[in-house]
């Protein structure tokens, strides 16, 4: 792999090659340099993708997907856990449109998509201490998420809502409904795989300003709220986590995003609105929670959002 720039260790990153499925890295590169075709993954960017990108993560994500395809009789599932703005979205764009070129199929759901219908999601965010619309545990329909992604695995038919965050003046809505048949499936989140944190949770954090009385409180119902999610955690077969190197370099890259989907979508979170969210993902849940979650891969990345460490967790 001469001629590529990467930052993370080699031979770490050779370890993870090695536990995906393949004989050796040589082999590996081998496969994909043969179909330069499919290392397309600029278009679905604003922006050239790096080298560490597309041979750090895409291409050990789409490779592993395809060895659980082509080795495993019963249907997989990829969580891929990252925190908003990293980019995981639109890696799940090219996955799907490039598993297709391996002949085989990943569907890739976020679990955003499994949101409150707006009537509910009202009742169930009303009041919290950052006056947010969605985003916390407890804004999803939980037993849906359970039900579809068991559905899929037991009969291979795929049947989910889509939610759009424009809808509602930003607010969010479900918009459609997605049928689909993949081969495996990727769901992905900012608290994918994340359970209830079992220590005092009052100020744990290095929190500026620090938490309130009011979110204090809120974070141990949020805390409940997480033993919900634990049934879909469960039927995630291996978990990627895509981490920064320091949890603040989110608030950059959600409003980066955010900014974006006015741009495309001409309405976003703004404003007060924008910096109440930021807030919520910074203290709704401990940031000792996400160092605590049973991924199988690890991948580190600065501010920059390059690589600086892949490998098995």
């Amino acid at each position: 792999m001469k001629g590529f720039n990467f930052d993370f260790p080699i031979n770490e990153f050779e370890n993870l090659i090695t536990k995906i499925g393949w004989d050796s890295l040589d082999e590996w590169y081998e496969f994909f340099d043969d179909k330069k075709d499919i290392l397309l993954i600029d278009k679905f960017w604003d922006h050239r993708v790096n080298d560490d990108w597309i041979w750090g993560l895409a291409l050990p994500l789409l490779s592993h997907a395809y060895k659980l395809k082509n080795n495993y009789s019963e249907r997989k599932i990829i969580g891929i856990s990252a925190l908003p703005g990293t980019g995981k979205t639109t890696l799940g764009k090219w996955l799907e449109s490039v598993s297709l070129k391996l002949n085989f199929k990943i569907s890739v759901i976020s679990i955003d998509d499994f949101y409150l219908p707006s009537e509910e999601m009202v009742f169930a965010i009303k009041n919290n201490p950052w006056d947010v619309s969605r985003g916390f545990p407890g804004s999803h329909s939980i037993d849906l998420m359970n039900e579809k992604l068991l559905n899929w695995k037991l009969n291979g038919l795929l049947n989910v809502p889509v939610y759009d965050k424009s809808l509602r003046k930003g607010l969010g809505d479900r918009s459609h409904w997605r049928d689909d048949n993949p081969d495996l499936l990727i769901i992905e989140g900012w608290f994918l795989g994340v359970k209830p944190f079992s220590i005092e949770l009052n100020n744990i954090d290095k929190i500026s300003p620090p938490l309130n009385t009011f979110e204090n409180s809120y974070r141990k119902k949020i805390q409940s709220n997480l033993t919900y999610y634990l049934d879909v955690w469960r039927l995630i077969d291996q978990i990627w986590h895509l981490k920064p190197f320091r949890f603040e370099y989110m608030n950059l890259w959600k409003t980066n995003q955010e900014k974006h989907l006015f741009a495309t979508k001409g309405n976003s979170l703004k404003d007060k609105k924008l910096s109440n969210f930021l807030r919520m993902l910074n203290v709704s849940i401990p940031h000792e929670s996400f160092d605590l979650i049973n991924s199988d891969v690890l991948l580190l990345i600065n501010q920059e959002r390059k690589l600086i460490k892949v490998g098995l967790n």
